[in-house]
């Protein structure tokens, strides 16, 4: 008898595996753990393989568990993409648009651009949907959001299309003790003997990037805390630890009694752009786009 993939028992072993840890895995899944081990055990015992080794701290696959995980991992992204393409052609006959946003990038260009899509399309509903800094892209093509407004930079652009919105001015983020607070603006090279925040999450190109890596100066640059999210971001840098190099819009919305944030005169353009899929020709994604092209017509009049 041949064994069927049951993609529900896939996914569990995925999550063991990225979680190394039953425990972890359970609370993850909202599931017991003795259910999830239960569940394992049966998806073993289907192949005929032992496929974790649960004597292993962290729980690591075996090598018929590393086979098996790499081609259903393929199959559970294919399912979920399936899965929501039906959930973005229900929201679209519903007159619902989901749109991604980084921290803080819901200023008034979005509210100027969400009101000029909405006289064309009145009837479209827009929820917004906070997304992690690095991901916007991945969001749009596995179409968990419609679009997004997206910062740089676009590590795989396959798919998608990017319409400007508006070039950011980059600042770091200081402690307001830090030497440098005191200034009105800084250049990178005034930034080089500094520690800086990194994100052990996300792609090491994103965090270069940010971190204008490799320097003008030809200086190595040192990292040091992690942070995933802006506020974790803040307290990183209130406490003195490490520095940020980030968007202006940052500053703008984000206030901190223990940190300043001043200009990087020589850091490289920071984009802001309107993400969407390619072969979208929606009417909500298109009135969308068009909004954005006026709004930024009319910004630089």
């Amino acid at each position: 008898m041949v064994a069927t993939l049951n993609l529900h028992l896939a996914r569990y072993l995925a999550t063991v595996v990225d979680e190394g840890h039953f425990g972890r895995a359970a609370r993850r899944l909202h599931v017991s753990g003795s259910a999830l081990s239960k569940q394992v055990r049966t998806l073993e015992d289907k192949l005929g393989v032992e496929l974790v080794d649960r004597s292993a701290h962290p729980v690591v696959p075996t090598e018929a568990g590393r086979l098996f995980l790499a081609e259903a991992r393929e199959a559970l992204a294919a399912a979920d993409r399936a899965l929501a393409a039906v959930a973005a052609h229900r929201r679209a006959g519903a007159g619902v648009l989901r749109l991604g946003f980084m921290t803080a990038t819901t200023g008034a260009h979005t509210r100027r651009i969400l009101e000029r899509m909405r006289q064309e399309v009145p009837d479209v509903s827009v929820q917004l949907v906070h997304l992690p800094w690095s991901a916007q892209a991945d969001a749009v093509r596995d179409r968990t959001v419609d679009a997004c407004l997206v910062g740089p930079p676009i590590l795989d652009a396959a798919g998608v299309r990017l319409d400007l919105v508006r070039h950011e001015t980059l600042v770091v983020a200081l402690s307001a003790g830090h030497r440098l607070a005191h200034r009105s603006s800084v250049g990178l090279a005034d930034l080089d003997d500094e520690v800086h925040i990194t994100d052990d999450r996300a792609d090491p190109r994103w965090v270069r990037w940010w971190a204008h890596d490799p320097r003008p100066s030809g200086r190595p640059v040192r990292y040091g805390a992690s942070a995933h999210t802006v506020d974790e971001m803040l307290e990183v840098v209130a406490s003195g630890v490490a520095i940020a190099i980030t968007g202006g819009y940052v500053g703008g919305s984000h206030r901190h009694p223990g940190i300043v944030f001043l200009p990087v005169v020589d850091a490289h353009p920071c984009p802001i752009s309107l993400c969407s899929r390619v072969d979208d020709t929606s009417p909500a994604v298109e009135a969308l786009r068009q909004a954005v092209d006026a709004d930024r017509t009319a910004s630089d009049r």
